[in-house]
């Protein structure tokens, strides 16, 4: 996962360099370097005149192991209990211990992150094919502007529940659980346990595994 966010983080600074040479690096185009929280923590830099590309730049130092810590939260051990409880997006409360029996994935998200929005339509393909022999997904949204996002789940036919506070990076479940790139798909089992924190390869195939448990 290290080696991950490092890559991520260096296409972010190239892709910078190339739109900063062009002058056309714009502070939407920057949320799409926020695959990392970092980004998002030091955006105050570009307020005070600093180079987008500097943000980016230290974007990368800051996702180079032991460079800075995030003592925030963490992921709880494949095998242990996921407890999860939120009010849904769109009404409702969500508590996942009330899903035992079904296979729960765990999607953390953002609609200003290309990498999520490109596994939309295999989330979508893969919750209408199995929803209905016990695949339920719960999507913990990233997004800061609510409005964009009740749009484009609409939209993307994304029926299921969507947890939003609108606090970016600093998101109450995300930061609970130390999520710090995203896209991050997370599997639990029909015993409500974590199984993967990273679902994103051959999603269809592990949720029917777990199915057939």
């Amino acid at each position: 996962m290290a080696i991950a966010r490092l890559f991520q983080s260096l296409l972010c600074v190239l892709w910078a360099i190339s739109l900063e040479q062009r002058g056309s690096l714009t502070d939407t185009q920057l949320h799409t370097c926020q695959v990392l929280p970092a980004v998002t923590k030091l955006t105050s830099m570009k307020n005070k005149r600093s180079s987008s590309l500097t943000v980016c730049i230290a974007a990368f130092l800051l996702s180079i192991p032991g460079f800075a810590a995030d003592k925030k939260g963490a992921a709880p051990a494949v095998g242990e209990p996921v407890v999860l409880k939120f009010n849904a997006v769109k009404g409702g409360k969500v508590d996942l211990s009330t899903m035992k029996g079904k296979v729960v994935l765990i999607d953390f998200w953002a609609t200003w992150c290309p990498p999520c929005v490109a596994e939309v339509p295999n989330v979508v393909a893969t919750y209408k094919k199995l929803h209905d022999k016990g695949f339920e997904i719960i999507g913990i949204s990233l997004d800061q502007d609510r409005g964009a996002l009740t749009k484009f789940i609409k939209e993307k036919d994304m029926t299921w529940p969507q947890y939003f506070d609108g606090k970016g990076w600093e998101n109450k479940i995300s930061t609970h659980f130390g999520v710090r790139s995203v896209p991050a798909m997370w599997l639990v089992d029909k015993e409500g346990k974590l199984v993967t924190t990273n679902a994103r390869s051959g999603l269809e195939a592990q949720v029917e595994a777990l199915l057939a448990k």
